[in-house]
């Protein structure tokens, strides 16, 4: 590993410090050096306290100190005065008419201030400046930075996100005191030159530099820009290998006669998109190659990913293992696992399948946490039943029960299948290569995947956290299905709302109404969010709103038998009102909700809302969302204005990007990306570049540690973060 020493080992760092940089994850000279600037403050245009003349318009930085109010002489009108003082000089400062502000600010404060110099000679002050209160002054007051500043460029000064008993200076002043002791000097660059050189990226040495102190923006934004590429680099790298194991294994081969198919999809009650279609086509091409498939398909809410999933999983489910041709088996067909994220949709999964295999002489299996079902019943064969683990996991290990559907309870050591061909996962992009093989368990062979997602992604987010995939979309909805109406509702304007939810329920219909806190927050704590809670909510509609209509709670602290009681109720019309969480958010399907209020709608991104407005398009009804802000920011109504105008959750993802970027879009925490990576996101090409030389240095060296160790130990690092397996 690039700089291993303790910080320890080279400076003295005093207990406080030590704790507060183990809190930033910062304990090595390495870790130091890469954790950088968030942003930087340009001083080019700061003066000198000293050097201030009259008429001028000044900014500087400094701390504050005698705050006072008092009265004009003469006018007796109120004046708020006090000083600062910048290590050059002191002055006063004065602002009229305006006596709330020596209460706004404190005595040794740091501040950014900005305005007009007045007074006389020897008697100068800063005239009503604007005040940006500073957590410090990017540039320390006792340095020599205005001596000689015409000849100096560096105007620009790094600011570090900072944590209790850690500075943005303290953090500047550290790193170049390393610089100072030689910490680049035996630096290695583990990016080949060439690559560097053909996309115009400074080398590391002169990066860490350029980032930490930059001489010119120019010089700051190159440093990011390399730092960005390498970043995503190490992860392009990662999934370029995941790729490659994946292509080396044996896999199942799978080729199905196209009148066989149109048989099995002439059965269902809608005709395919020309997108379902495609996207069953480009499975079945997969299928029949010599590698294992790795695909995620993308579709907006309703737009038909069950129907594909079920399609090809029927095409896998009526072939033959290699060594079962032409042989007289009981059971030797291959096998699908259907991996869903919750109980409820589990059994919402098994339901469907039920209804697309019940003509057929297929079992559909379902294993979760609370029980195990098996479709058909030999006492009805028109219906499921319960049966023991026991029994439903011997048939699955003798191929018996060729479609298994479940929770994470698929991946149990007990589950055993005999030819597991195909994994269909929902919701689960972080189900990697050695998670495939744990479900193959002895069988040599990979199984097919197919990720679903009803997430909207963008592009460059999809190369890079999914680059192990190839991504299909599915971007056409079944015919007759009508699209939202969605009204942002700002402060004051909800009444109009409930009355026309009113009329629905009225017409026979149901509503969701998504919150996004469980439980009142305590108003004894500091920083309780102003957020609507499910329980509060729930009675507060009751008494107030809806109190002739049937109303219920559902969140994720119920246990899956109380969850799915509510949702049975819901779907069963007992319950006219579902008052949740975004637990509702996947997959739950109740064709007649047709009505969806989301409060506190400002505190979701823009594919999250998209998604939730996705429940109340699953029938043929018109459906309607209203998204409920209390927000009177100008940028929250803009982005929310785009919930309405955008044609496609796809065009969604991208503007989500710009507004939010894709650290709240995603959740950095979930993708492993660092703030710079994540802003990395946005820049389609450097991801593009990152990807193409990441796959052909994969792809040109048989044996990366040898060739380049220093990036295999950075991929290692970084695989801890990316995956979940």
């Amino acid at each position: 590993m690039q700089f291993p020493d303790q910080l320890s080992v080279h400076l003295k760092i005093d207990i406080a410090h030590q704790k507060a940089l183990k809190k930033l994850g910062v304990e090595t000279v390495g870790d130091l050096l890469y954790y950088l600037p968030a942003r930087y403050e340009d001083i080019s245009d700061v003066q000198s306290v000293g050097g201030l003349e009259k008429g001028q318009e000044a900014v500087v930085y400094g701390q504050l100190s005698g705050l006072k109010t008092r009265k004009a002489w003469k006018s007796r009108k109120p004046i708020a005065e006090g000083y600062v003082e910048d290590g050059s000089a002191k002055m006063k400062i004065m602002w009229f008419n305006q006596p709330y502000i020596a209460k706004m600010y404190s005595d040794g404060m740091y501040v950014k201030l900005a305005g007009k110099v007045a007074g006389s000679e020897g008697k100068l002050y800063l005239s009503n400046p604007e005040v940006e209160p500073l957590d410090s002054l990017p540039i320390d007051r006792h340095d020599s930075i205005f001596a000689g500043t015409e000849q100096q460029d560096d105007t620009l000064y790094p600011v570090y996100r900072e944590t209790a008993g850690m500075t943005s200076r303290w953090l500047y002043h550290t790193v170049l005191k390393l610089f100072e002791k030689g910490a680049l000097e035996t630096l290695i660059d583990p990016i080949p030159s060439e690559i560097l050189k053909k996309y115009n990226l400074p080398e590391l040495k002169v990066a860490l530099v350029w980032v930490h102190s930059p001489k010119k923006a120019k010089d700051a934004e190159a440093a990011r820009k390399r730092f960005a590429f390498e970043e995503v680099f190490y992860i392009q790298i990662q999934k370029a290998q995941e790729r490659a194991a994946v292509s080396a294994a044996q896999t199942y081969t799978v080729k199905t006669d196209p009148k066989h198919l149109a048989a099995f999809t002439s059965r269902f009650p809608f005709a395919l998109t020309a997108a379902q279609d495609s996207a069953i086509q480009t499975i079945l091409t997969d299928f029949s190659g010599n590698r294992a498939m790795s695909r995620l398909l993308e579709g907006d809410v309703g737009s038909g990913k069950t129907a594909v999933a079920a399609t090809t999983a029927y095409a896998v489910v009526t072939s033959r293992p290699p060594e079962g041709l032409g042989k007289k088996i009981e059971y030797g067909n291959l096998q699908t696992a259907y991996m869903a994220p919750t109980e409820i949709l589990a059994k919402q999964h098994f339901e469907s399948f039920i209804e697309y295999f019940q003509h057929l002489p297929i079992s559909v299996g379902l294993i979760t946490g609370s029980g195990c079902m098996k479709f058909p019943s030999k006492a009805d064969p028109a219906k499921p039943t319960k049966i023991s683990k026991v029994q439903l996991l011997k048939w699955v290990k003798n191929g018996e029960v060729p479609i298994l559907i479940g929770t994470h309870a698929l991946i149990y050591k007990s589950v055993e299948f005999k030819h597991l061909a195909y994994v269909i996962i929902d919701e689960q992009h972080r189900f990697g290569t050695n998670q495939r093989k744990q479900l193959a368990k002895k069988d040599a062979r990979m199984p097919h995947l197919l990720s679903m997602t009803a997430t909207p992604i963008p592009r460059t987010l999809a190369l890079t956290i999914y680059g192990d995939l190839d991504i299909t979309l599915l971007d056409q909805m079944p015919a007759g299905r009508k699209p939202v109406k969605t009204t942002i509702v700002g402060p004051g304007q909800s009444k109009e709302m409930y009355d026309h939810v009113e009329s629905e329920l009225a017409d026979g219909r149901q509503a969701y109404v998504i919150c996004p806190r469980i439980e009142e927050p305590d108003p004894t704590k500091e920083n309780a969010l102003n957020m609507k809670s499910v329980i509060a909510e729930a009675k507060r509609l009751k008494s107030d709103v809806f109190p002739t209509w049937n109303i219920a709670a559902l969140h994720g602290k119920m246990t899956p038998a109380e969850k799915d009681k509510i949702m049975k109720q819901f779907s069963e019309h007992q319950i006219d009102v579902l008052v949740a969480t975004s637990v509702v958010e996947v997959g739950v399907n109740v064709p007649n909700a047709t009505n969806i209020i989301i409060e506190g709608a400002e505190r979701f991104g823009l594919a999250q809302l998209h998604q939730l407005r996705g429940r109340v398009v699953r029938g043929t009804y018109q459906p309607y969302c209203f998204a409920v802000t209390e927000s009177k920011s100008d940028k929250t109504r803009d982005r929310l204005k785009a919930l309405a105008t955008a044609k496609n959750g796809f065009e969604l993802a991208e503007h989500d990007l710009q507004f939010r970027g894709s650290g709240e879009l995603y959740g950095g925490k979930q993708s492993g990306l660092s703030d710079l990576g994540m802003e990395a996101i946005r820049n389609l090409k450097l991801v593009e570049a990152a990807r193409t030389e990441a796959k052909h240095l994969v792809d040109t060296h048989s044996d990366l540690s040898r060739a380049f160790p220093l990036i295999v130990e950075k991929v290692a690092r970084l695989g801890e973060v990316l995956h979940m397996e």
